[in-house]
């Protein structure tokens, strides 16, 4: 009778009031620095993890925006989400910090802020990811090989510039300051990184660029077809995240792509993991760990032989 009663009302239950009676709101708040590309196949494979275990998701994306993060981080912890994964563009703010005083568990994607406490993270071993794109230019017998990077604050730049680094000496090339551009993770960054290399080529020399990014590979290329500087006839290209699953792209580009269903997927089992284990006795689940992914080099046709 009472169910009916309420179906003829349209009543649906206050969840505020019911997650205060059950001290948990099923609710995981995801703070990434944009929606599209890389993040949403990331959040996608999370969703599917989560929903299948009753989770719902609150979803945020800061534009980059240090500021904004630190909104959120507030506005989800007031929230009372049972768990937070997180993207963050900032190193150390305030808001971070007053992560590791709740008791709300958080898993760090793509970058990890300087904190002074254990972090979970589940992320792409950048370094590796470097090394096999330097490796696969090397192949086709470049030496002179440009970088354009993201922000240097960020340890996704620091680990995917090391990676760079150390596959050239491994090769005992010395690396040079003028092959080396740092911008932003835009696609508008990526294009005048590029076209500062480009005002450099004939006193460089360099017959290839690697771009750590997507959306600076998406620059990258905006500048080179604006020059009309062709790839790979005048310059060979790598990029990262950057897939064309319909072949509507040519030359196609060669890229170091991300594990992103795995990532996902990971990342959502380890929060699952913390969210669950929080009031158990097992305390294992609170012991901090750091899953790096392996990359993958798709390979395609922006790539020639010196």
């Amino acid at each position: 009778m009472v169910k009916k009663a309420l179906d003829r009302n349209n009543y649906l239950p206050n969840q505020v009031a019911r997650s205060l009676k059950a001290k948990a709101t099923n609710t995981v708040g995801i703070i990434v620095p944009d929606i599209r590309d890389y993040f949403a196949y990331v959040i996608k494979g999370v969703e599917e993890v989560l929903s299948k275990s009753g989770y719902s998701i609150i979803l945020a994306d800061t534009n980059e925006d240090s500021e904004k993060e630190d909104l959120y981080v507030r506005l989800l912890h007031e929230k009372r989400v049972d768990g937070l994964i997180l993207a963050t563009v900032s190193t150390d703010n305030s808001a971070l910090k007053l992560l590791g005083r709740s008791a709300i568990p958080v898993v760090f994607i793509d970058n990890l802020p300087n904190l002074p406490y254990g972090i979970d993270a589940v992320l792409l071993n950048n370094f590796k990811a470097s090394s096999i794109a330097v490796e696969h230019l090397l192949r086709f017998g470049h030496r002179k090989i440009a970088v354009i990077c993201g922000d240097q604050r960020e340890t996704t730049t620091k680990e995917r510039l090391a990676g760079y680094l150390d596959a050239l000496e491994a090769n005992s090339i010395a690396s040079e300051p003028d092959l080396i551009e740092y911008g932003s993770f835009t696609v508008d960054s990526g294009c005048q990184c590029m076209r500062r290399l480009l005002d450099r080529m004939v006193k460089s020399g360099f017959t290839a660029v690697y771009v750590t990014s997507y959306k600076m590979t998406c620059g990258a290329i905006k500048a080179l077809k604006e020059r009309k500087v062709s790839f790979p006839g005048d310059v060979s290209l790598v990029g990262f995240d950057f897939t064309d699953e319909n072949k509507l792209f040519s030359p196609s580009i060669t890229s170091i792509l991300q594990p992103v269903d795995n990532i996902g997927r990971l990342v959502a089992h380890r929060i699952l993991a913390k969210i669950h284990d929080s009031d158990a006795m097992d305390k294992t689940a609170d012991i901090p760990q750091k899953i790096l992914l392996d990359p993958i080099l798709e390979i395609g046709e922006s790539v020639a032989q010196v």
